[in-house]
């Protein structure tokens, strides 16, 4: 998921900080501001739509004079289609100013009306159907306006319903609700602004986390590329030059010019890297490579070690198999290096799903916990390189007592 840079809103220039939760504002990749855009969507339709349907029985049921019973049908049955209608245009079509553009001028008109249709006997007490039609249309301008336009809204309704009940002779029922309704807006509008700015902050902070975990990511990608180029000198122009040091191969040797050439390959595809490695593609991935050809080979490189080998036919995906032959292979040069007369067993098998390699030398071994932390050896070129195909290594030794290594993979295919 990427973080936008920009926001636009239907209407409105670009923006570096996300917009307002609104209806006209649900972006998917801001998650808190989609999921408060689809709550302020679905509840103002809700909260309209239950109004309109609940307050027709109620405006019907008292027509005593001086109601004007037609008019107050007509009213109801507008005001209760228009509920429906407002519900498909905030949800359906978006288009949330245009049905409150609508639901306003209905309501302001229904309060100025108020004298033709609530009862008297029904209008005191702020309980009568329109004054809980203007309630819900000043809560539902807060949630789908913006504060500029909402709150005038409200201020405008709260008038319009306090001279409604003036001109039907109800002074005390237009300040109460007026100063009811004046309240509503400001509360719902705080509310609003709110949850709002809430979402803005949370946006921002994910947007935060989003960048560092990105920075993360390239860090860790940087680090294992380091870590891979690290292994395949230690594993390749280091591994033979310290066994040249060491006397194990003679200067002019075939088995020298071998290594030596392929010590230059392995310098020449790192001087070719700018990057870490690709990620292995589905048919790589996917390809089968015989271990146990592969670990003949290099024991076939490798003729001034003493070493008899048990190998069971097995396969394994390729990145496995790499990994698997060159942490043997350095197990081995560990073998060249530091025992050199020693005769080395190595097995591969197969046991349920795992896959193990073991190599075994009788030579005079050593204390694991002795090595220094900033070896490559054991730290990076065998355990290291199993774990990045997900298996692991055990290195067994002490003093005089020679060493195993054991390599194993689950194939968990």
């Amino acid at each position: 998921m990427s973080v936008p840079s920009a926001t636009t809103r239907p209407g409105s220039a670009t923006t570096a900080r996300p917009a307002p939760a609104g209806p006209a504002s649900v972006d998917s990749e801001l998650p808190a501001a989609s999921a408060l855009g689809w709550v302020y969507t679905i509840f103002p339709a809700l909260l309209r739509l239950t109004c309109g349907l609940a307050c027709a029985i109620p405006a019907l049921a008292v027509r005593t004079p001086p109601v004007s019973t037609p008019l107050l049908v007509v009213v109801v049955g507008v005001l209760t289609a228009w509920s429906l209608l407002f519900a498909a245009l905030v949800v359906r079509w978006r288009r949330p100013a245009t049905a409150m553009a609508v639901d306003l001028l209905l309501t302001v008109g229904t309060c100025l009306l108020i004298r033709d249709l609530v009862a008297a006997e029904v209008l005191p007490g702020e309980v009568s159907w329109v004054a809980i039609q203007s309630s819900t249309s000043v809560i539902v301008a807060q949630f789908v306006l913006p504060a500029a336009r909402s709150v005038p809204a409200g201020l405008l309704i709260a008038a319009a319903y306090g001279i409604g009940a003036h001109l039907a002779g109800d002074d005390v029922e237009a300040v109460g609700h007026a100063v009811t309704l004046t309240v509503q807006t400001a509360s719902a509008a705080a509310l609003a602004g709110v949850a709002r700015r809430s979402s803005r902050l949370a946006d921002t902070a994910f947007a935060g986390y989003q960048e560092t975990a990105r920075a993360a990511l390239t860090a860790r990608a940087a680090r294992a590329a380091e870590r891979r180029q690290n292994r395949d000198l230690h594993d390749t122009v280091l591994s033979t030059l310290t066994v040249v040091g060491l006397g194990a191969v003679a200067g002019q040797s075939p088995l020298l010019r071998e290594r030596a050439a392929a010590d230059l390959r392995t310098l020449a595809d790192l001087a070719a890297t700018t990057g870490p490695a690709a990620d292995t593609g589905p048919a790589e991935g996917a390809r089968l490579i015989a271990l146990d050809e592969r670990l003949r080979t290099l024991l076939g490189r490798l003729p001034e070690l003493r070493a008899d080998a048990a190998l069971e036919p097995c396969t394994v995906p390729a990145p496995v198999a790499e990994a698997v032959t060159d942490s043997t292979g350095e197990a081995l040069s560990n073998v060249l290096r530091h025992a050199p007369g020693a005769t080395t067993h190595v097995r591969l098998h197969r046991t349920g799903d795992t896959v193990a390699v073991e190599v075994v030398d009788d030579g005079p071994g050593f204390d694991p916990a002795t090595v220094p932390r900033h070896r490559y050896g054991l730290r990076e070129s065998v355990h290291g390189r199993m774990a990045t195909v997900g298996g692991r290594a055990e290195v067994e030794s002490a003093p005089g007592r020679g060493t195993r290594v054991r390599l194993e993979w689950p194939d968990v295919h």
